[in-house]
């Protein structure tokens, strides 16, 4: 499959719309948070467990959210490094107040 898209620029409007739903997003913020606070707990603690689990929590959660909620396949298996740089992306624009700017930007 080619990739039609070239730059992470062309991909992100893409990446939001296909997590057009906010439950969507809630759910990917929630698992990329926790998966990122599991990891670095992992790391910091010496429990390598942690390390393997926290990859589990992000995609988990992730997937889950397309399956019920969104009804859409997950970017992931076309894109997966985009789609990483995507779930970060969200996840710190929540955190910083500046997601809704940036859906209005692009017509969400």
């Amino acid at each position: 499959m080619a990739n039609r898209f070239r730059t992470f620029g062309e991909f992100w409007p893409f990446y939001l719309r296909e997590h057009a739903r906010p439950a969507t997003r809630a759910i990917h913020v929630a698992g990329t948070w926790t998966a990122a606070l599991t990891l670095l707990l992992g790391v910091a603690s010496g429990a390598w467990w942690l390390t393997l689990l926290a990859p589990l929590i992000g995609y988990g959660c992730a997937w889950i959210s397309h399956l019920f909620v969104e009804r859409n396949r997950p970017a992931t298996f076309s894109y997966p490094l985009w789609s990483l740089g995507g779930d970060l992306r969200l996840a710190w624009l929540a955190a910083t107040g500046r997601l809704g700017p940036e859906l209005r930007r692009h017509g969400l």
